[in-house]
């Protein structure tokens, strides 16, 4: 059996978790998301802890019981805390500011601004011109706008410049040798 599907999720208080119909909604302080069951993997709730279960040893549904049980947990950290990434931005000129909590004006090098509008349920801050930070409650929708972000510019090999995620490490190249 999967030692990450075997795992229980706990509940914290203030979350609720219904379990239908193949789906799965949690509701808590920072919203509601649902997902939808794979066919042979089942969760159930035993009070204040969730746990996940396989029909059969079959080598999908081995391969689905850790990815499912992992989104599960995803979603009820996602509703307690909510997900961040951050991002910098490097190079002489390249800014960000924010237009609202869910919209960016970027300055990238580019002979126009760029302006960058968040989907439904992810904000945006601007601590200073060259960090960003991503919050939503769905970590995947989180790390694809973070992702959206870091491909407008990302960072070159030469002189490093462009938007990469806080703490990312760009190899450098290098470059011709002078005579």
């Amino acid at each position: 059996m999967s030692r990450i599907g075997r795992s229980p999720i706990t509940v914290p208080d203030g979350v609720s978790v219904a379990v239908a119909d193949g789906q799965v909604t949690v509701t808590g302080p920072n919203g509601v998301m649902t997902r939808r069951l794979p066919e042979g993997i089942a969760v159930h709730q035993e009070g204040a802890t969730l746990s996940v279960t396989r029909a059969s040893d079959e080598t999908a549904h081995k391969a689905l019981h850790g990815l499912t049980r992992t989104l599960v947990a995803n979603m009820v950290t996602g509703v307690t805390a909510g997900w961040t990434r951050e991002l910098e931005i490097i190079g002489v000129g390249y800014r960000a500011a924010a237009n609202g909590p869910s919209a960016l004006d970027l300055s990238l090098g580019f002979s126009h601004p760029v302006s960058f509008a968040a989907p439904a349920g992810v904000t945006f801050e601007v601590p200073s011109p060259t960090r960003i930070v991503v919050r939503g409650a769905d970590k995947e929708v989180v790390g694809q706008v973070a992702a959206s972000i870091r491909k407008l510019r990302k960072p070159e090999p030469y002189k490093g410049k462009g938007v990469r995620y806080a703490g990312e490490r760009v190899l450098r190249k290098a470059g011709k040798a002078a005579k």
